[in-house]
């Protein structure tokens, strides 16, 4: 499964930013797309990875950080193998790379991984 994550840039305190993130692979590994749980990571500077959302695998169910939980919606259409990150009310702290993840059943670890797309929070 190969994840591409995209729509990161600079917004300043208070806007809003959406995140995409595009699976491909070869037949996802066997599996299709709403097979999969998709995750949203992110890693500041200096700063250890960190949840943000998750939405499970065929029922949609998601779940958010406390950081995220009323700012960030985690949506997905697994029509067009995506999923999407509507972050609004961004503060500086918001800064990251931001990673789009997947797995099978939901986990801590998720077994794949998109290269990051850069979030930057400032006036």
């Amino acid at each position: 499964v190969q994840l591409q994550a995209s729509g990161g840039g600079l917004v300043q305190p208070g806007g809003s930013l959406r995140l995409s993130c595009a699976a491909s692979g070869r037949a996802f590994s066997g599996r299709a797309f709403n097979e999969y749980t998709m995750y949203w990571f992110r890693q500041a500077p200096g700063r250890d990875r960190e949840f943000v959302a998750a939405i499970i695998r065929y029922d949609g169910r998601t779940y958010y950080s406390d950081s995220a939980k009323g700012r960030f919606t985690i949506s997905r259409d697994n029509a067009k193998n995506t999923v999407w990150l509507q972050m609004n009310s961004l503060n500086p702290e918001d800064t990251a790379d931001y990673f789009c993840a997947a797995s099978l059943a939901p986990t801590d670890n998720p077994n794949y991984w998109g290269q990051g797309t850069l979030v930057t929070v400032s006036s």
